[in-house]
C-alpha cells in the first residue's frame, strides 16, 4: 500500500457512525485482503478506537500508543489474507494483534533500559532472581525456551508484569481477570520459570 495511514480524527457523538456488524467487518477484511484501500479506510475508522484502547492500557503513553496503532494497522493490512472468521471475530483478531505488538514494544524498551543500567555498573551484582535472569541478555535463549513451556495464560501475565512493567491490578485489567487470578497465574508461572532456569528461590 503506497499511502500513509492517518490516525483518525476524534469523532463527536453526533457524527460517529453506527458500528459495522460482525458480518460487515468480515466483508471489509475480505476486501482488504484483496487490496481494497477504501475498505481498509472504513475498517480502520471502525476499529481504531478499539486498537488504541488496547495499546494504551499496555504502554500507558498516548504518543507511543498512537505510533503503535499505526504499526498495528500496517500489520493488519499485511496479514489480512490470513484472517480466519472461524477462529475469531475481526475485532478480537485486531485486538489480539494490537496487544501483542504493544507488549513487544514495552518489553523491548524495558530490556533495553535494563541492559543500559547493567552496563553502567562497575561491579554488577550476582543475579539470583528469576526476573533478573529473564532480563539477562546472556540467558535470553534459555529464557525463551522456558517461557515456551508455560501455559499461554501464564506467559501473558508474566510478560505484562515483568516485561511490560504492569502492576497486578493492571495485568488483571488488561487480561480482564480478577486480581487474585492474575496473581495466581504470575506466581505459578514464576515458579515454573525458576524450575526451568534452575534459579534458586
Amino acid at each position: 500500500m503506497g499511502t500513509v495511514i492517518p490516525f483518525p480524527r476524534r469523532r463527536t457523538r453526533t457524527d460517529a457512525p453506527s458500528a459495522p456488524t460482525p458480518d460487515r467487518r468480515t466483508d471489509l477484511i475480505t476486501r482488504v485482503a484483496r487490496g481494497d484501500e477504501s475498505a481498509f479506510a472504513e475498517l480502520y475508522d471502525d476499529l481504531a478506537s478499539i486498537v488504541f484502547g488496547v495499546v494504551l492500557k499496555v504502554v500507558r503513553d498516548h504518543a507511543m500508543a498512537e505510533e503503535i496503532v499505526q504499526e498495528v494497522f500496517v500489520e493488519l493490512w499485511r496479514v489480512a489474507p490470513r484472517f480466519d472468521p472461524e477462529r475469531a471475530s475481526v475485532s478480537t483478531w485486531a485486538a489480539t494483534i494490537a496487544h501483542r505488538r504493544a507488549v513487544d514494544v514495552v518489553r523491548s524498551s524495558q530490556a533495553r533500559r535494563a541492559r543500559e543500567e547493567r552496563d553502567g555498573r562497575r561491579a554488577p551484582a550476582g543475579h539470583d532472581d528469576v526476573v533478573e535472569a529473564v532480563l539477562d541478555h546472556h540467558d535470553r535463549q534459555q529464557v525463551t525456551a522456558a517461557l515456551a513451556g508455560l501455559t499461554e495464560t501464564q506467559r501473558q501475565a508474566i510478560e505484562l508484569a515483568y516485561f511490560g512493567g504492569l502492576t497486578y491490578a493492571e495485568v488483571a485489567a488488561t487480561l480482564d481477570l480478577p486480581i487474585g487470578t492474575a496473581k495466581t497465574r504470575i506466581r505459578d508461572g514464576l515458579i515454573r520459570l525458576r524450575d526451568e532456569l534452575g534459579v534458586d528461590r
